[in-house]
């Protein structure tokens, strides 16, 4: 135990009055009042006092404890909001890369659409001048046909009615020869008259029959093509 002067028991105790400064620690327990009432009472209050400051220390290192955890806790949460934030940010990066990517291939679309449809545009073009070049082609051709067609019925009735001509004229000087021979020779006429007579009235016939039905059969073939 320690024994202390009776002046330095008194200071103690005056300090503690004065600046309210008290012995704190294990060394109160080793301190001897040798039967001091004054300085036991002063003891005695060094230890409550320590036992206050013990227990007031306690609970404010529980307190810093508990907000160090607190603060553990929201560091934790902080750096996990700071991931997920970097996770985010990161898909945002990866969603404007990939809306670039579409906006170009969009864009990329568009422009092949214009061109295939300017293209297509042209061939349009081309194809309905095809069409016009084709229906005007046809029409000569029909034209052509026709005037082909026309020109060949004229050739044929022209032939038909110049053989059809050269046989009357030809019958009609064999007759007729034939009827002067007689004349000149003195023979029976009246036999051969008739028959001159008769032929060239049959051959007349004959012959305007040939052309009107020739007339007939080219009218009949152009009225379908006018209706």
């Amino acid at each position: 135990m320690i024994k202390l002067t009776d002046d330095i028991k008194k200071s103690l105790i005056e300090l503690s009055e004065t600046k309210g400064v008290f012995l704190e620690g294990n060394i109160i327990k080793l301190m001897d009042p040798d039967g001091d009432e004054e300085f036991t009472e002063y003891l005695k209050k060094c230890s409550e006092k320590d036992t206050a400051n013990r227990r007031k220390r306690l609970e404010i290192t529980k307190q810093i404890q508990a907000q160090n955890k607190e603060l553990t806790d929201l560091n934790t949460q902080n750096q996990k909001i700071l991931e997920d934030l970097q996770i985010s940010l990161k898909e945002v990066e990866d969603s404007k890369m990939t809306f670039e990517v579409q906006n170009r291939e969009l864009n990329e679309w568009k422009a092949d659409n214009i061109r295939l449809t300017e293209e297509l545009t042209v061939e349009m073009a081309k194809s309905e001048r095809a069409r016009v070049e084709a229906e005007t082609a046809k029409q000569h051709a029909e034209n052509d046909l026709d005037v082909l067609q026309k020109k060949t019925q004229f050739e044929l009735i022209n032939t038909i009615v110049k053989v059809a001509l050269y046989v009357i004229i030809g019958v009609g000087l064999t007759t007729t020869v034939l009827y002067t021979v007689a004349l000149f020779t003195d023979q029976d006429t009246q036999i051969i008259g008739s028959t001159w007579s008769n032929m060239f009235g049959i051959l007349l016939t004959n012959a305007f029959s040939i052309v009107g039905t020739i007339m007939g059969v080219k009218y009949a073939s152009e009225k379908p093509k006018k209706n």
